[in-house]
């Protein structure tokens, strides 16, 4: 009876946080993608292949390692996610509407 052989890869790092890309948040690993992001779609009901078709140029993988990176920091996400939203209204009410808020 031959043996088979499988061939065990070494764990891929899926989410990562870098100093000056994207603030410093958790993204997917190599892309500008942010864990938050991937998180607000499957909130909003799309379904990890959806959110796949999304950013085909990722895998099925990352979407669900980001999932889980989410699920396991969810507090200190939807924080940064909230003070985002504070920050972005200060600078609104500060800027005024941008050009194309005043086109429309």
């Amino acid at each position: 009876m031959p043996m088979s052989t499988v061939l065990i890869t070494t764990p891929k790092q899926h989410v990562t946080s870098t100093p000056g890309v994207c603030g410093g948040k958790p993204c997917i690993a190599g892309t500008r993608i942010r864990v938050w992001d991937i998180a607000f779609l499957a909130q909003a009901g799309q379904s990890p292949d959806e959110i796949l078709s999304a950013y085909p140029h990722l895998t099925l993988s990352d979407i669900h390692a980001g999932l889980a990176y989410y699920y396991d920091n969810q507090a200190a996400i939807d924080q940064q996610a909230k003070d985002d939203d504070r920050l972005a209204e200060r600078l609104r009410a500060q800027m005024g509407p941008g050009p194309l808020e005043e086109k429309l």
